[in-house]
């Protein structure tokens, strides 16, 4: 949903990147020149604005304002605010999108946000909306339209009176006054100054009664919380995040306490609007923020835009969160491509949701029938994740060569002999959505490691440089970048060490699949004890019969339509297999006649037909 007027032109941006985004005040001084000039329009008192105004003395920016305008007329035709929002937002530097999760939301999303939250409230001068995580402004800019059209309040009263924003960046919150007082002057009231309430803080600290006299809540908060997973969040951010009651589980991502942030700022009555990110639905990082829901009981209403994309930006998987402070039994959902003023929710009772085991959101009957049947596959099977070496392009190679003793590892146009006696074949399960084959992916593994009385160490240095001299030499030569990993804070054995020791041992009985897949997968049977993998999943089993069985139970229409409707979605489709996602199926207790009769028959679909009535399901 870009805006059609600039659909991110290159040239536009490639002029800023190149001369501009390191420098916020002059970066500004030349959106807001270019801007008043496209428009024709003149400031005369507004002091805040006049700060950033590029006049004709000033040869060199001058010069550049010129330049800009050129540019914009030939692509984009026509300078707007959303245009103008987008270039505030594109020009927040790469290192801060990391750590902040700054990121365009679309001006449909925003409009509808803004249109819930604030339908058929009274809006009067103690009448205020919030976003506390307001990045350039563009919800508060939202909601200053609405207000004005609904009330005909003038924008400088609905500034001071009703718009409250915060963000931890200080020229995030000077953008975001820049596009409102922009708005005021557009239409007209050209003041002296305006009074803003526009503040620059950490969410995760920042105590609204320090700066609102006879604070009771926001009526309004809407927004995008920040998009940063928990691996990118600063330390020092973590151990904030550590005092929120939703971020006690798994490693949460920062959208999450935001939440609770909105929630407990709130008046009675009052509504939060979010667009964010619909991972908290299933993950171990949202166990705690689900329980806080369901204790809590508030009417909420969750639109879920499943694999669609909504910010071309970022691959994301997203939603629309709209939580009333009101008190409901029912949590109503929706999973839609299109955005509707009305819709037809399910409702799902909130005493009925597991927040343990994830939200089953979708044919919530049958899903949770399912999981009620027998035992849960995590309890029967166990499901292992590859090796992990972290740098996986100097450990894993195909072989350019080979001859009596040694692989030969190409890397960059230069040729390393690899000792055959230190090294393993390892596979890719992901690519078993379309191969069926080891051969076809087999590759070899460099393995520092020994087994010994069924267990794995690591081999000693000393004899890895006499025994192996020249692969020594090799991962010698790569010591800085494998010291790179875990961003150079990794704790290892030794500095040749694989990044993590999971699935080092080995492993007999093994049933190969991809982490994420479009459809039903090939399930790969393998029985080689000293085959590796990496990346993709393995459920290990005793026997070769188990997996036999498993081969036909996780390939029918039930284990598949759970895998849809319980799963993370991916893009174009795809689904995760991850043990998270699977651990909670429920496998019907078979008798060993049964299970012959399911690994005998090779029609897939009369094993289908003869699962559902095992299930008492018509799906």
């Amino acid at each position: 949903m870009p805006n059609d007027n600039l659909k991110m032109n290159k040239e536009i941006f490639k002029y800023l990147q190149n001369n501009y985004t390191t420098d916020t005040l002059l970066v500004d001084r030349l959106i807001v020149s270019s801007f008043l000039r496209f428009n024709k329009i003149e400031v005369y008192k507004n002091e805040f604005i006049k700060k950033y105004i590029i006049f004709d003395n000033d040869l060199n920016e001058n010069k550049a304002v010129g330049e800009f305008i050129e540019i914009i007329k030939v692509h984009i035709k026509k300078f707007d605010f959303e245009t103008l929002i987008q270039l505030f937002e594109f020009v927040i530097s790469p290192d801060d999108k990391i750590i902040t999760g700054a990121i365009y939301t679309p001006k449909k999303i925003r409009e509808y946000i803004v249109k819930q939250a604030l339908h058929n409230k009274v809006i009067d001068e103690n009448f205020k909306i919030a976003d506390i995580s307001c990045g350039c402004g563009s919800f508060l800019y939202e909601a200053a339209l609405y207000i004005n059209k609904s009330t005909n309040k003038n924008f400088f009263e609905i500034i001071r009176d009703n718009i409250f924003g915060l963000d931890i960046q200080n020229y995030s919150t000077n953008r975001t006054k820049i596009v409102l007082t922009l708005l005021a002057i557009f239409n007209g009231e050209d003041n002296d100054l305006l009074k803003y309430n526009i503040y620059t803080g950490d969410a995760l600290e920042f105590k609204w009664t320090n700066g609102i006299n006879d604070f009771s809540g926001f009526m309004c908060i809407v927004g995008n919380p920040p998009y940063v997973c928990s691996r990118n969040i600063p330390d020092t951010t973590k151990n904030h995040l550590s005092k929120w009651e939703v971020c006690s589980t798994g490693h949460p991502d920062l959208y999450i306490p935001f939440f609770q942030i909105g929630i407990e700022n709130l008046s009675i009555d009052g509504i939060l609007g979010y667009i964010t990110m619909n991972t908290f639905f299933k993950s171990v990082n949202g166990r705690a923020l689900r329980e806080y829901f369901q204790k809590k009981k508030l009417m909420f209403r969750i639109i879920d835009f499943g694999t669609k994309q909504i910010f071309k930006s970022k691959s994301t998987y997203t939603c629309i969160c709209l939580i009333e402070n009101n008190q409901s039994e029912f949590l109503n959902y929706i999973k839609t491509n299109s955005l509707k003023i009305n819709y037809k929710y399910n409702s799902l009772i909130y005493d009925e949701l597991e927040f343990k085991k994830g939200w089953n959101l979708e044919e919530t009957n049958l899903i949770n029938k399912i999981e009620k049947t027998g035992k849960p596959f995590g309890e029967l099977f166990k499901t292992r994740n590859g090796i992990a070496t972290l740098k996986n392009n100097i450990y894993i190679f195909n072989p350019v060569d080979e001859d009596k003793k040694f692989y030969y590892l190409k890397m960059n146009d230069e040729v390393f002999p690899i000792e055959k006696g230190i090294c393993k074949n390892v596979i890719n399960p992901n690519k078993f959505t379309r191969i069926d084959n080891v051969k076809e992916i087999n590759r070899k593994l460099i393995f520092p490691y020994k087994h010994e009385s069924g267990k794995v160490q690591l081999i000693k240095e000393d004899f890895f440089k006499k025994k192996f001299p020249l692969t020594y030499k090799y991962l010698k030569s790569k010591e800085n970048v494998l010291a790179q990993r875990d961003k150079g804070e990794g704790k290892y054995e030794k500095w040749y060490a694989y990044g993590r020791n999971q699935s080092l041992e080995k492993l007999k009985f093994k049933l190969f699949f991809p982490h994420i897949t479009p459809d039903i997968p090939n399930y790969v049977i393998n029985t080689d004890e000293n085959l590796l993998f990496h990346n993709g999943l393995a459920v290990v089993t005793e026997n070769e019969n188990e997996l036999l069985f498993l081969q036909k139970l996780m390939s029918s229409k039930i284990f598949w339509f759970y895998i849809k409707n319980t799963s993370k979605p991916y893009g174009s489709h795809y689904y995760s297999m991850s043990r998270n996602y699977i651990k909670n199926f429920g496998v019907y207790d078979f008798t060993k006649a049964d299970k012959q009769y399911i690994i005998n028959e090779p029609d897939q679909r009369i094993v289908d037909v003869f699962l559902e009535e095992k299930y008492e399901l018509g799906i």
